[in-house]
């Protein structure tokens, strides 16, 4: 789960990291007044859940209320698009309007889990500002890890480590150290997947601030993580996506023309992947799981067909815990009840009560396309959807 800079830098200030003061608004006159409350001069940023925000216009620098006014007027409502929110951007329903500071320095920091280690690495740089991809790809010498014990949370010494390998001396290094111990409570704390502070800034007088923030959340711990999921917000987020969790479906839109329903995760990924290699680009990740209901199914579908870019669907299960004719049956009644549709579906059953399954796709009143195997099931949906 994903939330705002704001509701970041919330939980960063909760945990004692330094963050520059401001609020949260919808309305332009509002932005004014909480610019003047802040000095006359101010940043208002736009919250999206994407990255790169400042390149696509969305945070600029106002010299006083009034040009605050003006400028949260402009990026209220506006498409954001950036490199993260895809060619058709994101609607800007709020801003933040912070105080401004006089930057000499940023840095990155972050915290992560290093899935080949099994622990949390917290990762710092002097090219703040920058995506920590680029720096990984251009220079990953100028990243520092730093490997974090989940038991024992960050030692001093190892804070102490990073702020020297910054170049930090003095008061700045003893700032950014207690920034570095707060963010890593904060990640262990609230089960995030990842916190971010980029770019973490240096003033002209040697303080350290969190200029942006960024945490995601592992959405299997909400449960007990009870105030941060009351953070979700749900416009941010896209709604076939949203409909499909309602339902329990793992559900993921992509770029592409071919819809996949598939059960069991590694079959889906096997099931992209197959698209691929004959020439096409799937439209989603979709797992119905292993002992898929037919009305799960019949969600599943409707699901898939509401996304205008599918251009023919691909059913590919094999019945193991599932039975295929419940799958049959499910995809059947699916395509009933929405009445006409004109999107070519390939099916490919194996496993479980197969025949019975396809069986049932037989005496249905749709023109299935059934394939033999895999291999045939992608080369006839790709054909189907238009083409390599």
């Amino acid at each position: 789960m994903k939330i705002h800079e704001y509701q970041a830098k919330d939980i960063l200030r909760q945990y004692g990291a330094p963050v520059p003061a401001g609020r949260v608004t919808q309305s332009p006159d509002q932005a004014a007044e909480i610019c003047d409350e802040l000095g006359g001069r101010c940043v208002v940023k736009a919250q999206i859940h994407a990255g790169g925000r400042g390149k696509g216009g969305g945070v600029k620098v106002a010299s006083d209320p009034d040009e605050a006014r003006r400028l949260a007027d402009e990026i209220l409502g506006m498409q954001l698009v950036t490199p993260q929110t895809g060619p058709e951007g994101q609607e800007v329903k709020q801003v933040l309007v912070e105080e401004a500071l006089d930057i000499q320095t940023e840095l990155y920091l972050g915290i992560t889990l290093d899935r080949q280690s099994g622990h949390p690495v917290i990762m710092a740089s002097t090219a703040g500002g920058m995506e920590i991809e680029e720096v990984a790809a251009e220079n990953p010498d100028a990243i520092l890890r730093m490997v974090v014990d989940p038991h024992l949370g960050l030692l001093p010494f190892q804070s102490r480590s990073l702020a020297s390998g910054l170049g930090l001396e003095g008061k700045t290094a003893r700032q950014a150290g207690a920034a570095i111990d707060s963010l890593t409570r904060a990640y262990l704390e609230t089960d995030a997947s990842l916190a971010e502070i980029n770019p973490l800034m240096i003033t002209t007088g040697g303080d350290v601030y969190a200029l942006d923030a960024k945490m995601n959340f592992d959405d299997n711990a909400l449960f007990r993580q009870k105030a941060i999921a009351e953070l979700r917000d749900v416009d941010e987020e896209n709604p076939l996506e949203v409909e499909a969790g309602e339902f329990g479906l793992n559900y993921i839109k992509l770029d592409g023309t071919i819809g996949c329903m598939v059960n069991g995760a590694g079959l889906a990924m096997a099931t992209m992947d197959i698209i691929k290699l004959y020439g096409g680009e799937p439209a989603n990740f979709l797992d119905v799981g292993g002992s898929a209901s037919q009305e799960a199914v019949e969600n599943a579908f409707r699901i898939i067909i509401s996304d205008d870019s599918v251009k023919a669907v691909m059913i590919n299960i094999f019945g193991g815990i599932a039975r295929t004719d419940r799958i049959a049956r499910g995809v059947v009644a699916a395509l009933e009840s929405l009445g006409n549709i004109d999107i070519p579906v390939i099916v490919r059953l194996e496993g479980t009560n197969v025949e019975e399954g396809r069986q049932v796709l037989e005496d249905a009143d749709f023109s299935f396309i059934v394939a033999s195997h895999m291999a045939d099931a992608a080369e006839k949906a790709v054909a189907a959807a238009g083409g390599a």
